[in-house]
């Protein structure tokens, strides 16, 4: 699938050469000297943007602010920032609004640290696994120690919530995002 969360820019590279003749050696210095700017302009053409972390990536989609918020609120930001690499089954915005009224704003508070974490580390599976790769599976042991179960015969869902949009890469990790949030049993 595309990545919906990076675009791809391609830079064009010009090449211009003048023959060389008897008759033109002498004044061939002013025409290779103007068709020496295009190589300037080439080498100035902007390059492939770089790879964002999962954090960033997610911030920068616009629809996980929910989550974001909560993985600030969990202690996880730097977790999710650092080489991991990690796979995210990330809900969205509006799989947060799914959840029973008060619940998103009751788990976001400081004595519901660890309850959040347990649960948002339960959409995180230690390494990078592809789509390719889990729809070969039945079941996938997330970092915090339980196991999601995994049904591949109609699309793909994590725990019952279906994967919207899957291999969004990052620089450490891939992001699948789902419409729902998963609870740990």
């Amino acid at each position: 699938m595309a990545n919906s969360f990076s675009t791809a820019m391609a830079a064009t590279r010009v090449v211009v050469a003048a023959p060389r003749t008897a008759a033109r050696r002498g004044a061939a210095r002013a025409p290779v000297r103007a068709a020496a700017a295009p190589k300037k302009a080439a080498a100035a053409a902007p390059k492939k943007a770089e790879m964002k972390d999962i954090v960033d990536t997610a911030v920068g989609a616009g629809s996980f602010t929910t989550l974001a918020a909560a993985l600030g609120a969990a202690g996880l930001v730097d977790t999710l920032k650092s080489a991991g690499p990690f796979t995210v089954f990330a809900p969205t915005d509006d799989a947060f609004a799914k959840l029973p009224k008060g619940t998103v704003e009751d788990l976001l508070k400081p004595e519901n640290k660890a309850k959040l974490a347990g649960i948002l580390t339960y959409h995180v599976v230690a390494g990078k696994v592809m789509s390719g790769d889990v729809v070969k599976l039945k079941e996938a042991a997330t970092v915090n120690g339980a196991k999601v179960t995994i049904d591949a015969s109609a699309g793909v869902k994590v725990d019952g919530a279906t994967v919207t949009t899957a291999d969004i890469e990052c620089k450490n990790g891939v992001i699948h995002i789902i419409d729902s949030v998963i609870l740990p049993k």
